[in-house]
């Protein structure tokens, strides 16, 4: 039994704060996530990230990854899409586009997982034509074209038909964020807001499907750019949609975002789809309360431990 107690302790402290080392280039990495409460609407974020940062005693020049969707659901910025009517061109996206096109076309070539090609040819009409409503009314028609996070608007890890609307002014919100952290902590650390849409390497550049604020990447073009680069089984990385703070090279940046999204996790699920079945639900019944079971990781810092010579 004493075996057991212990066991559970351990599990408990590892569910606390989840940490990995990487290698980016020629510098070694140490990330930590502590665990954090669930962030609803109204949630007094900025206190949220400084308690966490103090908990894992933040230190100068580290880097402060921090989850859009936790940003935006915290904000108010958020739809319920239950209340949302939906067109004639949304009903056909759902009925035909997102069943028909993607369900037997694009999402086999896009490399899509079965569990969700098989999802998209039984796409729910009613809901998501209301979803691709949202969609167009927000991110406009390349964006509504795409099969899910259209434009940044994504619906997992949020009960009911509620949905989060990508950050108005992300880098605005990553100065303030820093400037608070900067103020309360006394510590000079980078911040990077992250959404786990993906930016890909087209050549020489990086491009976007959905806006971004960091130098460097390209953003635009939606759907086609999420076709071309996932036909053509590019790389991608999540994207970091603003960064303020010291100066990263965007390669390293990019490696950073992918390796905070490891350690974070994905909280009730990748998708909708994931977190239904993952609470044994519809669509729309997951719950606030479901969702604070479920443990969260929505600020991970990421501190530079290490140069290797010659690597």
């Amino acid at each position: 039994m004493a075996g057991r107690r212990g066991l559970s302790g351990r599990a408990k402290r590892r569910r606390a704060l989840r940490v990995l080392k990487v290698r980016i280039g020629n510098a070694s990495y140490a990330l930590a996530a502590p665990r954090s409460r669930y962030w609803r609407p109204g949630c007094d974020y900025l206190g949220e990230i400084t308690r966490l940062l103090k908990k894992i005693r933040v230190k100068d020049r580290d880097v402060v990854l921090i989850s859009e969707k936790a940003l935006s659901t915290a904000k108010g910025n958020i739809v319920d899409e239950g209340k949302v009517a939906p067109g004639l061109l949304a009903k056909l996206l759902a009925r035909y586009w997102m069943r028909v096109v993607w369900g037997y076309l694009l999402g086999p070539l896009c490399g899509l997982r079965p569990s969700t090609v098989r999802f998209l040819r039984k796409y729910p009409l009613d809901y998501g034509a209301r979803h691709k409503q949202v969609a167009l009314n927000e991110a406009g028609l390349l964006a509504a074209l795409c099969f899910g996070s259209e434009g940044g608007i994504d619906g997992s890890n949020l009960p009911y038909a509620y949905v989060s609307l990508p950050l108005r002014d992300a880098y605005k919100e990553a100065e303030r964020i820093r400037s608070h952290i900067e103020s309360v902590l006394e510590v000079h650390v980078t911040v990077v807001i992250v959404d786990s849409d993906r930016c890909y390497k087209w050549g020489p550049a990086y491009v976007a499907p959905r806006l971004t604020y960091v130098e460097g990447i390209r953003c635009g073009g939606g759907f086609v750019t999420y076709v071309v680069s996932n036909a053509l089984k590019l790389r991608g990385w999540p994207t970091p949609v603003a960064c303020s703070g010291s100066p990263i090279p965007l390669g390293e940046l990019l490696r950073l975002c992918r390796a905070a999204e490891i350690v974070r996790g994905h909280g009730a699920g990748r998708n909708v789809w994931e977190m239904a079945r993952r609470f044994g639900t519809s669509l729309t019944g997951v719950t606030w309360e479901m969702l604070e079971r479920i443990p969260h990781y929505p600020v991970v810092v990421a501190r530079r431990v290490k140069t290797v010579r010659g690597g």
